[in-house]
């Protein structure tokens, strides 16, 4: 994506909310993450070169706000906005078990997910703005008053909230071509 001149990039993920307020549908706009992938390339460097990145704020607040004013100018009917939050991404395919579910809420993590640390990774060693869009779909497997997670029940709140996160995108995408935030957009 780099070198087509890509400055800027939303991930737009499906996740299980942590917490009773994120209820499936919401849109969150996470600030942080918590990796607990094993088995995926998060770097583009190796082979003996070795290059370290600050990632202590992964996502460009520049690129969040702007993603968040567009969600607000939407007024898009019974979704609830949630700024900041921590994004567990696991190693999937499998859902998690109740124990990691209430773990990770112990932690104080927001939402989980199977996407966006190691592409967050990725687009700071290349210099793109990043930031994630994230859909509840679910809570999880923790709530005692829903159901445990099934692909199904993802599948459907996915397809709900896609029109929704294909007009966000779309706004979004205006907004930064009419006011392109400043060259150190990778900063927090």
């Amino acid at each position: 994506m780099k070198s087509l001149g890509v400055e800027y990039l939303i991930s737009a993920s499906a996740v299980g909310s942590l917490k009773e307020e994120v209820k499936p549908m919401d849109m969150v706009l996470p600030d942080q993450y918590i990796d607990r992938t094993k088995n995926r390339t998060s770097t583009f460097f190796g082979n003996g070169i070795a290059a370290h990145i600050a990632f202590g704020h992964p996502i460009c607040s520049q690129l969040a706000g702007i993603l968040a004013d567009a969600i607000v100018s939407l007024e898009l009917p019974d979704i609830t906005l949630h700024r900041g939050g921590t994004y567990i991404c696991m190693e999937g395919p499998a859902f998690s078990t109740q124990a990691e579910s209430n773990l990770y809420r112990s932690w104080g993590a927001t939402i989980i997910g199977m996407t966006a640390l190691p592409e967050a990774k990725l687009a700071r060693e290349a210099e793109i703005a990043y930031a994630t869009l994230a859909l509840a779909t679910d809570y999880d497997c923790w709530h005692p008053d829903h159901d445990h997670v099934t692909i199904d029940m993802v599948i459907d709140y996915l397809r709900r909230n896609a029109i929704n996160a294909q007009n966000v995108i779309q706004e979004t995408v205006k907004r930064l071509s009419a006011n392109p935030p400043c060259p150190m957009r990778t900063r927090p």
